[in-house]
């Protein structure tokens, strides 16, 4: 078979500000096409194509003079992911018919692709290469586009020691809020378009993150009162001045030296909430606080515990069995459990009747002179800062006293021998001055109405036994009094049972 060629030859460089893009390298009859810029990661095509491209039977493409791709017909040759080692000389060569059994082949001139860097491999960058614990370290992963790839979207991924600290974020930067002694190592990042095409890394970075040991460690009460109150929280709180890291924390009973509790925690302060205190909590505390230098101990601290009020019980004590009209009675109220200064109150059917503050504890005691209107519920309250409460109701009932005289031996209560009481014991009252104004207030004491005689005790047998006493020598009564007691009186000094009076009333 005859073969004829007409190509021309020659070498041009893509980057000839003489070309426009794409480059065409025309011969007669066949020419060669390819991207005037191409970036690494980019999809190339180049493309050789006749006059007519139907008269090609058999395209080569060549790169640096070797052969590199066949076609059966007019095709064009693609890179998929350009690399720096696709950059070259490319031509093609194409058979072609001529006419009848006469076939010729036309080559292209050569044409250089000149594979171009999309972005610098990135370089890290931190914050600080010695950053002290606890504290925040930005990681930047730097790099940058040409200004026609501008748009180009890229993702950035950060290592450390093999392990991922972030993948494909679109943002060059990674922060670490908090970073800690175990985090120092080898810090890398990577820098990717989002079409995964190009991948570059950074060079490694060592941080090296700085511990501060625990100092200064203290220990305080959180609590209003600056106490722990009974059935309530009582938080201990734990603190250092200095110190990063992981801080081990230990609470401890100075009495027993029993360890309370244990904390570990990323932090300057923690505290210990002890739920529900009891009295059996009080005593003296301190912390302890270490995170690998040694342990370092706080101060001790003494914990007081105090008793609110719970239960107050109120009692009233009266000088007899039974509470009398004129009688002194003594309220007292008392809450045994209750943690001093206790201020009482005390209260009659709810209305005050005064207070009483006792700075050590005990009891509170409240005196009070009968009168009828007292009778009714009382009741008490105590009060010591932490809560007040109030007892139970007790009821009293106050009465008319007894009469402290009386008519014995005659035929009814209102006629008889006059006999009185005094200090609890009875005795005879002398008829020496005895009339009828000392009569008619016997008679209105003992409710028989009106005096009638002045008879004497003589006329009511039996005789007093000689062991009761006279009471009286004169009573002088003006008539007006209520009781007899309220007359002036004269102590007996010659007066025996044979003188002993007598009365006589309108009642019976």
């Amino acid at each position: 078979m005859l073969s004829l060629s007409w190509g021309v030859k020659s070498w041009v460089s893509a980057s000839d500000p003489a070309l426009a893009a794409p480059v065409g390298v025309h011969s007669d009859w066949l020419s060669i096409n390819l991207p005037h810029r191409v970036y690494e990661g980019d999809h190339v095509a180049i493309s050789c194509t006749g006059e007519k491209n139907h008269d090609i039977k058999r395209l080569k493409y060549f790169k640096d003079g070797s052969h590199i791709a066949t076609y059966s017909s007019a095709s064009s040759y693609t890179i998929a992911n350009a690399r720096f080692s696709d950059s070259g000389s490319y031509f093609c060569k194409a058979d072609r018919k001529l006419f009848l059994f006469i076939d010729v082949t036309e080559e292209t001139r050569h044409v250089w692709l000149d594979i171009q860097e999309l972005f610098p491999a990135p370089g890290l960058t931190v914050s600080s290469l010695q950053p002290i614990e606890g504290r925040s370290v930005t990681l930047s992963c730097n790099t940058w586009l040409p200004s026609d790839r501008a748009t180009t979207q890229l993702r950035y991924s950060f290592f450390k020691d093999g392990h991922t600290l972030q993948s494909g974020g679109s943002s060059p930067t990674f922060a670490i809020s908090a970073i800690w002694k175990e985090d120092s190592g080898n810090y890398w990042c990577e820098a990717m378009t989002a079409s995964h095409s190009v991948l570059k890394q950074s060079r490694r970075s060592y941080i090296d993150v700085e511990r501060i040991p625990v100092s200064q460690v203290s220990m305080e009460i959180k609590s209003p009162r600056g106490c722990g109150v009974e059935g309530q929280t009582l938080v201990l709180v734990c603190s250092v001045a200095k110190g990063t890291g992981l801080i081990m924390y230990s609470w401890h009973r100075e009495d027993t030296e029993e360890s309370v509790e244990r904390k570990s925690q990323r932090s300057q302060r923690v505290e210990l909430e002890i739920t529900t205190v009891r009295e059996s909590h009080a005593g003296g505390y301190y912390c302890t606080a270490d995170n690998g230098y040694g342990l370092v101990q706080s101060a001790i601290v003494n914990v007081t515990v105090k008793v609110p009020v719970w239960h107050p019980l109120l009692s009233i004590s009266a000088p007899g069995v039974l509470p009398f009209i004129g009688d002194v009675v003594e309220l007292q109220c008392e809450d045994k459990r209750a943690s001093p200064p206790v201020l009482y109150w005390f209260y009659h059917e709810n209305i005050t009747l005064g207070n009483i503050s006792t700075p050590s504890g005990g009891k509170a005691s409240f005196k009070l002179t009968l009168t009828a209107g007292h009778s009714g519920n009382y009741s008490c309250e105590a009060d010591n800062g932490l809560g007040t409460k109030r007892s139970e109701v007790v009821l009293l009932n106050v009465t008319e006293p007894p009469p402290k005289v009386r008519l014995v031996n005659g035929p009814h209560r209102c006629e008889g021998r006059v006999e009185v009481e005094q200090e609890g014991r009875w005795g005879t009252v002398c008829d020496d001055g005895w009339d009828m104004k000392d009569v008619a207030v016997v008679c209105r004491e003992l409710g028989c109405g009106a005096a009638k005689h002045t008879p004497i005790a003589m006329l009511y047998p039996p005789v007093v036994d000689e062991a009761l006493p006279v009471l009286i020598q004169v009573a002088l009564c003006n008539g007006t009094e209520k009781t007899l007691a309220e007359c002036d009186q004269v102590e007996t000094f010659d007066c025996g049972h044979d003188e002993d009076a007598g009365a006589v009333c309108e009642g019976g």
